[in-house]
């Protein structure tokens, strides 16, 4: 299908809004998790979604790809799945007598990356110069992948058996995860009665392609940002590198991803200009898994800890 017809700025912004609706059609009561999914493709952000099987963390990821409008890969990973399962591989061509490349599921525009951790860590590995450089390389050769190109991730707990947990230069390059978490009564009902759920995401109609979803992400980058909202994040920083609660703080890259998300939460509410709100609203799920805390050092996520210790 073809994307609608979108030429103003305005008009991609109120897409935004348009394109969560739609996408909580299919998602039920996940409306906050379906906005922060959006801020992490409008920021050029991956994006990982950690929760129990059943919760709809494929159907979410299935569900914003064709909302987007983009081309998309599905790639189960398993405990027998090898690098070039994912990147590609060479074959020799008989005619020509010379090696030529077959490019692996990596070269689409959304990657769905379903049960990740369910696969050995030389495949993950295989992940992080996609990730990070939106290229591959293959026997010395750089091949580009396409400028839309991100991962929507999904992964179950890790004390769930075959599961191997992520190396965290690889959680890093997530700009986000988020949970899905158990729906409330009256949300798991409608889908009880047959509302909403995989089976219509075929109703979902793309409403971007590559080149608006470029044009919007250009438009989330020149988003305002003044300078005590640039004082708030390094302060946040700044703390998490001197609280004795995290073996190690941030960094400038987490602090980056934090503006440039909230500059995507401000597109979503049609505004220019980034407030400390913004900041707050995707703080917890670029924090957690940057900052995890161990068992004994209490009940209070990370994100709590340095949101009730800086003040903006």
């Amino acid at each position: 299908m073809e994307s609608l017809s979108v030429q103003t700025p305005q008009e991609r912004q109120a897409l935004a809004r348009t394109l969560i609706s739609d996408v909580g059609r299919v998602v039920l009561g996940k409306e906050a998790v379906i906005r922060q999914a959006l801020c992490s493709v409008l920021a050029g952000g991956h994006l990982l979604l950690e929760d129990l099987p059943g919760l709809g963390k494929t159907t979410l990821a299935h569900a914003l790809a064709r909302s987007l409008g983009l081309k998309f890969r599905r790639l189960q990973f398993t405990a027998d799945m090898l690098p070039a399962d994912i990147l590609g591989v060479s074959i020799f061509d008989t005619q020509s007598r010379e090696f030529r490349f077959q490019p692996g599921p990596i070269f689409t525009e959304v990657l769905l990356a379903d049960e990740i951790n369910r696969a050995p860590p030389k495949v993950q590995s295989a992940l992080l110069e996609a990730m990070e450089e939106r290229q591959v390389t293959i026997e010395g050769k750089h091949y580009a992948l396409p400028e839309t190109f991100f991962v929507i991730a999904t992964q179950n707990p890790a004390h769930q058996q075959g599961t191997y947990p992520l190396p965290e230069s690889q959680l890093d390059r997530f700009a986000l995860v988020l949970g899905m978490g158990y729906p409330d009564p009256a949300v798991e009902r409608a889908m009880l009665q047959g509302h909403g759920g995989r089976a219509h995401i075929n109703d979902i109609t793309p409403l971007l392609d590559a080149q608006e979803l470029i044009h919007m992400r250009h438009a989330v980058r020149r988003i305002f940002v003044a300078d005590r909202i640039i004082d708030y994040v390094q302060q946040l920083l700044q703390a998490s590198r001197e609280m004795p609660d995290f073996a190690t703080g941030l960094s400038p890259r987490a602090g980056l991803m934090l503006l440039n998300l909230a500059k995507a939460w401000a597109y979503i509410d049609q505004r220019d200009h980034v407030r400390p709100d913004d900041v707050q609203a995707v703080f917890a799920g670029l924090v957690e898994h940057r900052l995890p805390r161990s068992a004994a050092a209490g009940t209070e996520s990370s994100a709590a800890l340095l949101l009730g210790r800086i003040t903006p």
